[in-house]
């Protein structure tokens, strides 16, 4: 009798235990500016309380805080919430483009991705969506992210971007003799549709497609249509039942009105869009992409980089255009997202981009709205990220100074959170 009911009492002291809750870490921000990117104004004093990574209060410096709890306090600088770009490619480095990428392994992209992840969390990029990489090399990055076994943002892949035979997103650099693995390659809505399937099984989480030839893809117009109105509906409706979001790379205007009339919720590059794309647009409740830094690159290190020939003519013909696109889209009420192409330029160099948003038409306060709460808007992921909020991540970045005063402060983060835990920088002491 006494042996069961010592088991018994062990038996209830075990259960407590094992209900009581662990110790929450608790970290409390402070900073003289924050900028409530919901609001669209710039708060001072501000105090944020992160509990086991996402945020339970905003308020003002002084308020009660968690007792116990871990204090950073970055003085004089403005916080903002972490960083998104819409549009990356971790596995690619411009450094390497045209036929020299061909010295390297295929498994080469993946430590490339790996160290251009870091990059971009450094340069205060907390979430990224990746729009197109072989072997599902941005899904391997993602899961060692969250594993906690490399560092990086948060990944939204889309793993292989899909294409057509010959398109943007196949490899036409080739002779026939050649032959490249092309899993992502369709010629008929059912075959898209297949291709869907397939790509979320093995992970992605948006679906990207090239709907027009490209800058730097060989042997195609930049804005030629590459997909049938039947095909692009048929990755769209395929899409939106899997509960996915259709990304579509698309710069000739046809092939952008097309993608719109079916029902694409992101439009990439969108350079020679019309007004009747802005009706389109503002229509559907589609968001324009436009990568305006890009051109900067591309003209000035592509040649030694290895960019063909044709590329940099194909850029010098469409650059300030898609730059006069973006004004005309901003000044028609067009939603817009931040998305720099990064692998393009420079994966950690993310944050020039803001700097010629504002140059051709946009507020700094839309310009961050861009890459904070619409992106989260487009993502459907407004309950995680893209502000400093109460039940989102504890995601955040600071800077000297004034982003709405001097947008190129966001070029130079000394602080970055993620999930409640620094990344880069720490107390202004």
């Amino acid at each position: 009798m006494r042996f069961t009911s010592c088991l018994s009492v062990a038996v209830v002291l075990a259960a407590a235990a094992g209900a009581a809750p662990a110790s929450a870490k608790t970290v409390v921000v402070t900073a003289a500016h924050m900028i409530d990117v919901l609001g669209g104004k710039r708060v001072d004093d501000a105090q944020i309380v992160i509990v086991d990574g996402r945020i339970t209060t905003v308020g003002k410096r002084g308020d009660a805080i968690p007792a116990g709890a871990e204090r950073i306090d970055l003085g004089n600088r403005t916080v903002l919430p972490g960083l998104i770009d819409m549009h990356v490619h971790l596995t690619s480095d411009p450094t390497l483009s045209g036929y020299r990428g061909l010295e390297f392994t295929d498994s080469y992209w993946t430590v490339i991705g790996v160290a251009n992840a870091r990059k971009t969390l450094d340069a205060g990029f907390t979430t990224v969506r990746n729009v197109g990489s072989s072997g599902y090399a941005d899904v391997g990055i993602k899961q060692g992210i969250e594993r906690g076994e490399i560092p990086g943002p948060r990944i939204v892949p889309a793993t292989y971007a899909l294409g057509v035979t010959g398109g943007h997103c196949d490899a036409t650099e080739f002779p026939p003799s050649i032959t490249v693995p092309a899993p992502q390659i369709a010629n008929s809505p059912e075959g898209f549709r297949a291709a869907v399937r397939t790509i979320r099984k093995y992970g992605a989480q948006v679906v990207k497609v090239c709907m027009t030839g490209g800058v730097l893809s060989k042997t195609d117009s930049v804005g030629a249509q590459q997909l049938s109105y039947e095909e692009i509906k048929a990755i769209v409706d395929e899409a939106h039942m899997l509960g996915m979001r259709v990304a579509v790379h698309a710069h000739g205007t046809e092939g952008i009105n097309v993608a719109l009339r079916a029902g694409v919720d992101t439009i990439e590059h969108a350079s020679l869009a019309d007004a009747t794309s802005f009706k389109l647009a503002k229509e559907h409740n589609a968001w324009f992409d436009m990568d305006i830094y890009d051109d900067d690159y591309i003209l000035g290190e592509g040649a030694k980089n290895g960019v063909f020939q044709e590329s940099l003519d194909k850029e010098r013909a469409i650059g300030l255009k898609q730059r006069q696109t973006f004004r005309a889209a901003h000044a028609a009420g067009v939603k817009m997202l931040f998305g720099t192409d990064a692998g393009v330029y420079p994966n950690g160099n993310n944050a020039l981009q803001f700097a010629k948003m504002v140059e051709w038409g946009m507020t700094p306060m839309e310009a961050i709205q861009s890459a904070t709460s619409s992106a989260a808007q487009a993502l459907d992921r407004t309950g995680d990220v893209g502000a400093i909020a109460a039940g989102r991540y504890g995601d955040l970045v600071a800077v000297d100074g004034d982003p709405l005063a001097d947008i190129r402060t966001l070029e130079r983060p000394s602080f970055v959170m993620k999930g409640g835990t620094v990344v880069r920088g720490g107390s202004a002491g």
